[in-house]
């Protein structure tokens, strides 16, 4: 009876001990596995620090690419410095009026002129010139018109011919009648520069300009003015 207990005791302790041994495996696998995979995962942190380094590079290559091309942007903005031709041209203008008369006087040279000298007793040469010139031109063209209506039209055989000769001799009388009220206005200017009273406004006696009187040097109202006039006129029809 005590061989056959202790051959039972020694079997359950024989069980006993497999399911130790079985046991001892998995605590083996629990320690060993979390850090293969924790080394697994922690393994790939040289790539973010990779990745900062190849865009550190590139920022750098953008960094250094603007200052390649700054020598050409402040080789470009470097003539903004210089002074232009036109300012050249522009003070020469403005100095060349002093050692001529009024009459020698270009228009750029006149409109160059400063606000100080406006109806200067050069403008006014200058305006006298312009005026007289103009005067001449008309009554050149005047005389030419009265030879021109001298001929005799009825020795012209054709009748189509003789009737555009006639058309034409109309057309030249209605061009000479707009010259004449020309002529009155120049002659009337030319009053004007004599008694001081040229190239202002007569309504308001603000300057014309310069700009208008070389445009119409028979002006007598500032461009506001005469838009004013011209308003009333489509209004009230006067």
């Amino acid at each position: 009876m005590t061989k056959s207990t202790a051959a039972s005791s020694k079997s359950v302790a024989a069980k006993t001990a497999k399911p130790a041994a079985k046991s001892a495996k998995p605590v083996a696998n629990i320690d060993a596995e979390p850090v293969a995979k924790s080394a697994g995962k922690t393994a790939p942190s040289p790539l973010p620090a990779q990745a900062k380094a190849t865009k550190a590079e590139a920022d750098a290559k953008g960094a250094s690419a603007p200052s390649g091309r700054s020598p050409s942007k402040t080789s470009s903005t470097a003539p903004d410095n210089m002074p232009s031709p036109a300012t050249k041209v522009d003070s020469k203008l403005a100095n060349a009026w002093k050692n001529k008369t009024g009459r020698e006087l270009t228009e750029a040279e006149l409109l160059a002129m400063p606000e100080a000298e406006y109806m200067s007793d050069k403008q006014l040469d200058f305006f006298r010139h312009v005026l007289e010139v103009q005067k001449e031109d008309l009554l050149s063209n005047a005389g030419e018109t009265t030879e021109h209506l001298r001929e005799d039209t009825s020795i012209v055989p054709d009748p189509a011919d003789r009737a555009t000769i006639e058309e034409e001799h109309a057309l030249e009388l209605r061009t000479r009648d707009r010259e004449r009220k020309l002529l009155k206005k120049i002659s009337q200017a030319l009053v004007r520069i004599d008694s001081g009273e040229y190239g202002f406004c007569d309504e308001t006696g603000e300057p014309i300009g310069l700009g208008r009187l070389l445009a119409r040097p028979t002006a007598t109202l500032s461009l506001e003015a005469q838009q004013r006039r011209e308003l009333k006129q489509k209004m009230f029809g006067d």
